[in-house]
This record gives C-alpha cells, structure tokens and sequence, in this order.
C-alpha cells in the first residue's frame, strides 16, 4: 500500500495526503501547498507518506 501512495504523492498529492490522514490539517496544508506550487504539495504528501 506504501508504493501505492508514493505513486499517488507524486502525481495526485492531495489523495496521497488524504488517504494517509484523512481530512485534519494535513490534508488541508496538501491542498494549500498544491494549489500554491506543485513541487511544494509533492514534497509535503511524500514526507507524509514516508513519516507514517
């Protein structure tokens, strides 16, 4: 499940964000950091994935 993730970090890092969380503020921040850069939501929804 974690390659599924590390994939869906790189392409959809919302989802990746989402489905490692749920809706909290991580997820929220994700969004923020898509929204504001792509590279920014990437970075963030990896350490997400690799922190948990």
């Amino acid at each position: 499940m974690d390659i599924i993730r590390i994939i869906l970090a790189l392409f959809l890092p919302p989802l990746a964000a989402f489905l490692t969380v749920g809706i909290g503020l991580h997820f929220w921040l994700n969004i923020l950091l898509t929204l504001l850069g792509v590279l920014p939501g990437i970075i963030h929804a990896l350490w997400l994935v690799v922190k948990k």
